[in-house]
């Protein structure tokens, strides 16, 4: 039994921690807590047959961080996804501009002519006054975060569509781009 129990937990934690840190949208993280929970559970049952007192509590605490990330991602998290989704597909109907949800930014393609990936976007600099989108964070080159550059592509260069951003500069237009400059008060306070 204990065994098993052992297999559920490492499988369901892998399994869990792929799906929340993938960052998929709402529903999958939503759903990457509950499998967590499974895990947790399997490993509160490990720590009840072995006597292990430190896996015992500290799944027990993990599992109430798990409900709560359930409650955050599948009900707050997706009624919100949600809402934005329906007015998007409301702003398809005539006479309305049509809308896109900012929160699907992260990580959208950017194209070129051409129709290849030349950059993603990662987020929107809106100003403050006017509340118009000034510019895209994109994010190109390097692999998994590392060796990539961050550059400022303006608003006037990118038309936004639901599946991505196309813009006329090609590859070598979007590495002469500005880069986007960190921060160094805020990286000191992360």
């Amino acid at each position: 039994m204990v065994d098993l129990a052992g297999w559920l937990a490492l499988a369901a934690t892998s399994i869990a921690a792929v799906m929340t840190a993938a960052n998929l949208g709402p529903r999958v993280t939503g759903w990457g807590f509950v499998i967590f929970t499974v895990g947790a559970a399997a490993w509160i049952a490990i720590g009840l047959a072995t006597h292990q007192s430190q896996l015992l509590y500290s799944n027990c605490f993990l599992a109430v961080v798990d409900l709560i990330g359930i409650w955050r991602w599948l009900g707050s998290r997706a009624r919100i996804s949600d809402a934005a989704a329906g007015e998007v597909r409301r702003s398809h109907e005539p006479a309305v501009e049509t809308l896109f949800s900012a929160a699907r930014l992260d990580n959208l393609p950017v194209y070129s002519p051409a129709g290849n990936v030349i950059a993603r976007a990662v987020d929107a600099l809106i100003t403050c006054r006017g509340g118009s989108i000034a510019y895209f964070i994109v994010r190109t080159g390097g692999v998994g975060g590392v060796g990539e550059a961050l550059r400022r592509l303006p608003w006037d260069e990118a038309n936004v569509a639901d599946t991505g951003i196309r813009t006329r500069l090609d590859d070598a237009a979007i590495q002469r781009l500005p880069e986007a400059e960190p921060d160094s008060a805020t990286a000191q306070t992360d």
